[in-house]
Order: C-alpha cells, then structure tokens, then sequence
C-alpha cells in the first residue's frame, strides 16, 4: 500500500520489467513461497529475503516511493534492473493484504535506505552548485560557432548526395547497397549532426523495405531535403522553427526553468533500441491543465534506462519544457508527492479530430513521425487483414499500425473491449494508430498494450 492507501496492480509492477524474461522470471517470485522474513515501512520501503540456489537467500529492498519511479538494491549477481527479486517482492506487495505484513526495516535494508538518501542530498547540493556556477559565455559562443561550421560543411554534402541519387533515378539505390548510405551517415557523425546521420541510414534501409520503397525513399528524401534547407537557411526562420531544425539535426538542447507545476498521469511507458542505446519514452498528461509531455531517458544497450513510472500512477510536480515549435519533450524538474495509483484518466476524442490534431502538429514539425492523442470512445474492429478503432457513435476510424516483435497491441485491446467502446491512448501516424494504454469505458484500471 502507499500513503495514500491504494494498491498497485500487477500490470503496473511488470511494467518496470526491462525485458520479457526478466517479467516471466519475476512473475514466478510473486508468491510467498521462496520468501522469508518480508516487511514494509510506511515510508513506501519493501525488503525481504529470497531464497536462491544458493544455501545464502538473496537480500532485496525495494523504495516504493522514490522519485522517478521505485528504486532496488539485490545482493543477487544480475545486472538487470530491477531484478527479478525485486520484481517478484513487489508482486507480493502488491497482492493480497497482509502479505506483506508493517515492520521495522533490518540493518541491511536501513543501511541501503539511507545511504541512497544521503547520495541523493549530495546529488541535489552538486546539481545546485553546477546551475550557479557562471561558464565562460565567449568560449561557449566560440565552441557552438565551430560545431556550426562542421554541421553546415555536413548539410552541404548530404545535399549533393540527394542531388546524386535524384539525377541517376531511385533505382539507383537499390543496386549501390547499403553500404555507401553508411559512409554517408559516418560523414553526418564527424560533422556532429547525429540527427542528420540516423536519417541517413533510415533512407539507406528503405530499398530493401518491400514493395512500394521508391515512394517511401522520395518521401524521406524531401524531408531530409527540407531538413538541409531549414539548417541552412535557420537564420530566416521564426525562432520556434529554427529551434526545432536544431533539434533534429542533433544540437542538444536545454529545458528551461520548470514552468508547470500539475498531477501528472502516466499514460504510456515504452522502449525502443537501436543497437547501442535503449531510448524509454514516457507520455504524461496534466490532469489539470490538460498538457500532454513527453520524457525521455537512456540507457547502454543491455541496461534499461533507470526512470521508470509505470503506466496508470500520478504524482505532483514541476517539468521543464524544451525549446521548439511544437515540441512536447520536458525535463522532470522537482517531484512534490511519490507517484501512486489513481483512477484518473485523459478524455477522449474522435478520431477524425485526432487526424486533425496529427496535421495541426505537422506544421509545427513537418518531420514528426507521430504525435500523442486519446481516442474515446471507440470500439477495435477488424479491417482487412488488421484492425482499425471506430467511433462508438458511428463516425469515422483509424487503422491500427501493425505491431512489431511481441507486443500484444490490437490483440490485448481487443480482448479488454469485447466489442464495448474503450479509451485509447496512442500515437497516431501517417501509418495509422499505435495504441498504447486503454481503459474500460465504465471503470477500471489503466491496461498497458505495449
């Protein structure tokens, strides 16, 4: 229980799985069986002892409450986090009362909690000396003048690389192979465009991507194309726009100061990778203000990004937006009250106003690839050889993108709605509607599909 007196679920514990074994694994330790000497503090901190295959059981401490989503500590070796002890102990917590029954914390467990207060105090005195140190603003101007230049030289090449395919036809593509779009996106890497460079080799895949790849390619080589353009000519911009081209080249930029205070609810938690590094998106929405933000986090390949906050949890704070026209992403500022389950949700729109919603934000952004809406109510129904979800009063529907890998999407959304109208939140594209978390339309828990 938190303090505030409500459970989670079991959804919202395997949601901080970082891959699908690991929540297989820690499913398994969700019973009492291999635990022993199991306890609870009211200050949101579970512990307990886990036998192994070991003739030592295993020590897991898990803070429930701790900003940015629970924190573990596991004497165990996997270098997986959260384990899955510490998976299988909030299972336990989570389920039937008394389970987990109110105690004082052991040594063990007391020094783990308060040594991560500690560095945490620390972190935060660090942080404030960092902001309040003044850098030199000559030699910063000097270093983003230079980082300039290389992208620039960097944009010019690209530009004459799309002039090369463009005048020897799209054909040409498929025959010269992938590897010259490598070399082409290694150039965008040294000339410090990373944005630049993973748009190179998503055009350099698009020949090997199926039927229909030249109309995709040319696609890709206008947005690219206006990508170049935009950097190169950002000095004629509005300063929103030239602060989104920045973006998506690469440049990084900063949050401002926190600017929205709300109760901010978890919608959707998910993802991706690319080899290297494991990007998590987390989608909230501000149940007062109605503002939908995005943040991101990283993690090494292999490592799941640390934030986590599982989907159907709120919590009160600060965030700070970053720079650009219609960018939603923001920085987590200063936490007020621990993220806990709520019965809130976000309100629904039709879909034809989603598909508006999508346009309005392509102008802001014309290389965004989706924008966040909630759909409601509306019923999943076969379409074609996929699903599409249709407005439960009759009007209009949008398609379901195909899912890839094992997420379970349009099957678990059509098993929650049995052909009674959902809420939906998702991502709608120019490929359709990825649907992420969906409530019944009465009452009940938020079901994460991803």
């Amino acid at each position: 229980m938190t303090q505030q007196g409500v459970r989670w679920t079991a959804d919202q514990v395997l949601a901080l799985a970082p891959d699908a074994s690991s929540r297989a694994a820690g499913s398994r330790l969700g019973t009492a069986g291999p635990w022993s000497q199991t306890g609870s503090s009211g200050e949101g901190t579970v512990w307990g002892l886990c036998r192994g295959s070991g003739s030592t059981p295993y020590r897991t401490v898990v803070d429930v409450e701790e900003a940015g989503g629970p924190a573990s500590r596991c004497s165990c070796p996997s270098r997986k986090f959260p384990c899955k002890h510490a998976l299988g102990l909030l299972l336990l917590w989570a389920g039937e009362d008394g389970a987990v029954a109110r105690g004082q914390a052991p040594d063990w467990a007391e020094q783990w909690i308060e040594g991560r207060r500690q560095r945490t105090r620390q972190k935060r005195t660090a942080d404030d000396a960092h902001t309040s140190a003044t850098s030199d603003p000559e030699a910063a101007r000097r270093r983003a003048e230079r980082r300039a230049g290389r992208i620039t030289s960097g944009a010019t090449e690209l530009e004459q690389r799309l002039t090369d395919l463009l005048r020897g036809g799209l054909a040409t593509a498929e025959q010269t192979g992938y590897g010259l779009w490598e070399e082409t996106a290694a150039r965008m890497v040294d000339a410090q465009a990373p944005g630049l460079a993973a748009r190179v080799r998503e055009l350099g895949a698009l020949p090997s991507s199926g039927s229909g790849w030249p109309v995709r390619m040319l696609e890709e080589c206008a947005l690219l194309h206006l990508l170049d353009q935009g950097w190169l000519h950002r000095e004629r911009l509005p300063e929103a726009l030239a602060s989104t081209v920045r973006s998506r080249v690469g440049l990084p930029g900063s949050p401002g100061t926190p600017s929205a205070r709300d109760r901010w609810l978890v919608l959707a938690q998910y993802d991706t990778s690319d080899g290297r590094l494991i990007t998590r998106r987390i989608w909230l929405y501000g149940t007062e203000s109605g503002r939908t933000a995005l943040l991101l986090s990283y993690g090494a390949a292999g490592r799941a990004p640390e934030l986590a906050l599982p989907v159907g949890l709120a919590f009160e704070a600060e965030v700070s937006a970053y720079p650009g026209a219609g960018q939603l992403r923001v920085a987590l500022g200063e936490e007020f009250t621990p993220p806990a389950p709520t019965a809130l949700r976000p309100e629904g729109v039709t879909t034809a106003h989603a598909a508006a919603l999508y346009g309005e934000a392509l102008r802001a952004d014309p290389w965004l690839d989706s924008f966040p809406v909630t759909l409601g109510p509306v019923v999943p129904t076969p379409y074609e050889e996929s699903w599409q979800l249709a407005d439960a009063d009759g009007g209009t529907a949008l398609p379901l993108t195909v899912t890839e890998g094992s997420r379970p999407g349009p099957w678990r959304l059509a098993a929650l709605s049995g052909g009674v109208p959902v809420t939906v939140f998702g991502e709608c594209g120019h490929r359709g509607f990825t649907p992420l978390t969906a409530w019944p339309q009465s009452a009940g828990e938020a079901v994460a599909l991803c």
